[in-house]
């Protein structure tokens, strides 16, 4: 009898069969275990002075982007991305999610008391580096104060050469260069080697690119490229031709990155988005495949000062070409950026992006049905503003237009002469608008307890 059972009266058979049981459903099961997704790594670019028509993927003509166009064809491309339509309110936006008439202080920079992609992705466990162009004060700490373990930045505490011979900052250290060195190059050779450093993740490498802003002047890939050339071209030398070199440039170092994420074998966990800051130099004059021409619209509110290139590209997660519709905002980055690090947003935020995660993913996704920008370059209580969707827009001061028949904004609609259609959108538009009555209650230029600032006399960059 005591052969077959324990102390407490059961069969030992039957338990050594659980037992059994138990030991094969974990074996089965280690190898899922094992292999459990880990957080993926995420590259984010953001070209500088490079609007829509600047692709090729997006019909431009008169540039050469061979890799960002197949980056576009392995993945997603959207043809209703919007920036804002200069560099430092587009900063601020895509880093904190949160419109500019709720958080924008003045131009050149990011009010200290912000939370970025930076600091909450860091929370998540992640590894964070920025390199390229700064632009928003806050000294030698300011870039990690926001969130970045490392970086390697130009225009952080001063404003010297950035393209041959530069002055960058790297990781609270001033270097001069006098050797011939691009300063793309450094800034781009600095984020390889941080990918490389921690390549076993995750990590988030922001790129905030130099290229291609003003001046126009020759990359090492030119013809007349001068390795002892010191300083930045005067804007009567500027010209077309060096602005296509410095686009095409754009997309080699663009492939010298993802490139690097494919030699270290990491390229199916990393989330890899290619946007830019606001619409092209409004001295350059492009041309669609279609024959449009394009005027560069750089600070200005209609398309061509804030409709950019969007990409998002991830093998084996997103699928390859995918050309969407679906309007997205610059606000919307943040909140992607946090889903895919798996990172709840603290309420408190009150960021006013939505993720794209689902959509990148092909899970369910709710649409936005309109965006809302709102524009000041110097900051200040007024600024311009504007709700709109795919087709039409609404500015404050009442302008309807439909941008499917006058991109333009040449010819505003009259309300009182609305096609049904029209008058839904418009109705649409004017309640989303509503919404934002009285938002902006930013007042000054200066931050709480700052010296008075002497007057911004400073060109529109």
């Amino acid at each position: 009898m005591g052969a077959f059972c324990t102390s407490g009266g059961f069969p030992r058979s039957r338990i050594n069969m659980k037992l059994k049981t138990v030991l094969l459903v974990f074996i089965l099961l280690m190898p899922c275990f094992g292999s459990a997704k880990k957080q993926p790594n995420i590259v984010l670019i953001m070209a500088d002075d490079m609007g829509y028509e600047c692709l090729g993927a997006n019909g431009g003509a008169d540039y050469n982007t061979p890799f960002l166009d197949n980056l576009a064809q392995g993945g997603m491309r959207f043809e209703h991305a919007h920036s804002q339509p200069i560099c430092t309110p587009s900063r601020v936006k895509i880093m904190t999610g949160i419109s500019n008439a709720r958080n924008y202080v003045r131009f050149a920079l990011l009010d200290p008391r912000a939370t970025t992609f930076g600091n909450l992705v860091k929370k998540a466990g992640y590894k964070t580096c920025i390199a390229g162009k700064w632009q928003l004060e806050g000294g030698f700490e300011g870039p990690n104060k926001f969130g970045f373990d490392e970086y390697s930045l130009w225009q952080l505490t001063r404003r010297p050469s950035r393209y041959p011979n530069p002055g960058l900052e790297t990781n609270g250290k001033e270097f001069n260069y006098d050797k011939g060195e691009y300063g793309p190059d450094l800034v781009s050779d600095y984020l390889c080697d941080f990918m490389e450093r921690n390549k076993e993740g995750p990590f988030l490498a922001y790129y905030p690119m130099i290229l291609p802003h003003w001046p126009f002047q020759p990359t090492p890939d030119s013809k007349d490229w001068d390795p002892k050339e010191t300083k930045e071209w005067p804007k009567n030398k500027w010209n077309k031709p060096h602005f296509q070199d410095m686009v095409t440039y754009v997309d080699k170092i663009v492939k010298k990155l993802v490139t690097k994420i494919d030699d270290l074998g990491i390229r199916e966990n990393t989330l890899v988005i290619f946007t830019c800051d606001n619409g092209t130099y409004t001295g350059i004059t492009s041309k669609m495949k279609d024959g449009t021409i394009v005027k560069g619209g750089k600070g200005s509110m209609p398309d061509a000062g804030n409709r950019v290139p969007f990409i998002a590209n991830w093998p084996g997660t997103i699928k390859s070409g995918q050309v969407r519709q679906e309007i997205i905002d610059f606000s919307d980055i943040l909140p992607t950026l946090c889903d895919t690090a798996g990172y709840e947003i603290p309420p408190n935020l009150k960021i006013d992006g939505r993720s794209i995660y689902p959509l990148l993913t092909g899970s369910s996704y709710e649409q936005r049905d309109w965006i809302y920008l709102w524009y000041a370059r110097n900051g200040g209580p007024k600024g311009q503003e504007f709700t709109r969707d795919q087709r039409y827009k609404l500015y404050g001061d009442g302008k309807f237009y439909d941008l499917s028949k006058d991109q333009l904004e040449k010819h505003p609609l009259s309300q009182h002469a609305l096609k049904e259609s029209d008058s839904i959108a418009y109705r649409k538009l004017a309640k989303a608008l509503s919404g934002y009555k009285g938002i902006r209650t930013i007042t000054s230029t200066k931050l709480p307890g700052e010296p008075k600032r002497k007057k911004d006399n400073t060109k529109k960059k």
